[in-house]
């Protein structure tokens, strides 16, 4: 594996000295961002992977329901639609993506948009929508085409993007040098109980600017399991199978087997589009199913079988402040 890693090296170089080229290009100015007319976060990783923005917009969206008119914009990942769109709870997750359509049923009141071209969005939200005062960029720390107000960068405890390395050696899109735009760093799925000695140790290899504040958040799963017309108390729910189609599934599988769960896992890649055949052998299946709740936006309307998710949410050890 390190022998493939070193034949790969000149390539993740090459991606290294593209990217590094483009960034500087914008911090100098070559190359020019749009800046919005009100405030705007943008949330986002610098490897690919799972490092949960979803639940990080959430968070944002239930922390300043109240004090802004909130909006979301997001690319729609896989959908099959095309330019902006707002985002309906009537949709599919074909036409709008699995995350933009969580959202928006979670938070009806909240304006959801799946665009690509970020500043279209932000223009058509506002042209929509022109009370709205803040607005949520998910997945856009590379999007240098428009100029966020309060970047938002998560990575994970167990591979922070400290101990990484760029495309295709490692995961990471852009250097680690990237992390100097954020004004918050959040360590992300952390330990139910970590220590200040082990935050302080990550705190140092992250090595904060003065501007940067670096927070840390474990994820909280809820003690229901929801289906459409019913929920079920995690206790009393058992005997299952357990469908995941995320980044990492390793800590919900922590999660059910420290509860003692007994389940069986069908396991498929981040956003994947289940097939025919998938579907058909799903229905076949004698006990309930469990998923996350972005594999229900893509489930639920396709599988006759009790199928019922887990949410969760993101705890922080201190507030963020835009």
């Amino acid at each position: 594996m390190l022998y493939l890693k070193w034949l790969l090296f000149p390539f993740s170089l090459l991606y290294h000295i593209i990217v590094s080229l483009r960034n500087w290009c914008y911090d100098a100015g070559y190359f020019k961002s749009y800046e919005p007319p009100v405030k705007t976060i943008c949330v986002g990783n610098l490897s690919v992977g799972g490092t949960g923005k979803s639940p990080m917009i959430e968070y944002l969206i239930r922390r300043y329901s109240n004090e802004y008119k909130i909006a979301v914009l997001s690319r729609g990942y896989k959908r099959k639609t095309k330019g902006c769109v707002e985002v309906q709870p009537t949709m599919t997750v074909a036409e709008v993506g699995d995350e933009p359509l969580q959202f928006k049923k979670k938070f009806n009141d909240t304006k959801v948009f799946v665009e690509a071209d970020r500043t279209k969005g932000i223009k058509t939200i506002l042209q929509t929508y022109p009370e709205t005062n803040l607005i949520l960029l998910d997945d856009a720390f590379q999007h240098r085409k428009v100029k966020a107000h309060h970047y938002i960068l998560l990575t994970t405890y167990k591979s922070p993007y400290f101990k990484d390395y760029i495309l295709p050696v490692g995961w990471l899109r852009e250097s680690r040098s990237g992390a100097k735009r954020a004004q918050t760093i959040v360590v992300t799925k952390c330990p139910e109980h970590l220590s200040n000695e082990e935050k302080n140790n990550c705190i140092q290899h992250i090595k904060p600017k003065k501007r940067q504040k670096v927070l840390f958040s474990k994820i909280e799963y809820s003690d229901k399991v929801y289906a459409k017309n019913q929920s079920v108390y995690l206790k009393d729910f058992d005997n299952f199978y357990l469908i995941t189609g995320i980044a990492n599934p390793k800590p919900v599988l922590k999660f059910l087997n420290e509860k003692q769960k007994s389940f069986e896992h069908f396991n498929f890649p981040d956003h994947h589009n289940f097939t025919t055949k998938e579907i058909a052998k799903f229905n076949g299946l004698k006990q309930p199913i469990l998923t996350t709740e972005k594999d229900f936006m893509r489930l639920s309307d396709k599988v006759r079988n009790e199928i019922f998710y887990l949410p969760i949410k993101v705890i922080l050890d201190k507030e963020i402040e835009i």
